[in-house]
């Protein structure tokens, strides 16, 4: 089997091309007397091949018999479940300075994605009011009214990302109530919603972080640049005294 496929690291966050090396794949089909009829339970594990993580994925998902096993192609039409072994979630890794409450409604709107996608969902909006307030210091009491007060401030693309979730489904239609309010939601939703966050986090905070660090180190060596070429004030009294003389 040729296994050659494109992957992010959940520890290190690097992205590797992964080779059968660093890929292991299992399935094993069962016929048992159930309301799913064969069904067959499909198992990997990714090592990563950064030297510097070496860490490894495992995942798990019930699938319709006709998978083809040993081959990475995972469709709706035959997967029913997904479990993340490890790590417990498919949350990514973030940087500590990114506010606490935040991280912690999206790490558990990961955690609880396959079993629960309306908790899920949840969770995702209060995290998406939480961005909002917290980084444009936007308060408005609704999310929607929030979404809207930012319109102007953020780029077109991001707004439109922001405001298509709107347009699905349960999630729109709630978005005028309370962030609170579960909801039914299909794990599609769920994962989109998931998707935004992990997008508005790295563009936002983690991009926002990054330059000013840059902006920072340009200063510094700038700074030290420019006092190593001004004159030495004492070499250049010595000269004027020795001229005098």
């Amino acid at each position: 089997m040729t296994v050659k496929f494109n992957w992010t690291c959940p520890y290190c966050s690097r992205e590797a091309t992964i080779m059968g090396a660093n890929y292991s794949v299992s399935f094993h089909h069962f016929d048992l007397d159930n309301k799913d009829g064969e069904s067959g339970i499909l198992t990997e594990i990714i090592s990563c091949p950064n030297d510097e993580c070496r860490e490894y994925e495992i995942t798990a998902s019930l699938h319709a018999s006709h998978y083809q096993s040993g081959y990475r192609v995972k469709t709706p039409d035959t997967q029913r479940l997904e479990w993340s072994l490890k790590p417990s979630s498919v949350a990514k890794q973030f940087p500590s300075y990114i506010p606490e409450a935040i991280l912690a409604d999206y790490q558990e709107s990961c955690l609880i994605k396959a079993l629960s996608p309306k908790a899920s969902a949840t969770l995702s909006r209060r995290c998406l009011q939480g961005i909002i307030r917290d980084f444009w210091g936007v308060k408005k009491g609704r999310l929607v009214d929030e979404i809207n007060a930012i319109k102007d401030t953020v780029d077109p693309i991001t707004w439109q990302a922001i405001d298509s979730v709107r347009s699905i489904g349960n999630i729109g239609a709630h978005m005028e109530k309370d962030i609170n309010l579960i909801i039914d939601v299909e794990p599609a939703e769920a994962l989109l919603l998931i998707g935004l966050i992990e997008i508005l986090i790295a563009d936002w905070y983690v991009a926002k972080y990054e330059r000013q660090k840059h902006l920072e180190s340009i200063i510094g060596v700038a700074g030290s640049k420019a006092d190593a070429k001004k004159p030495n004030k004492s070499s250049n009294a010595d000269g004027d005294k020795a001229a005098a003389g």
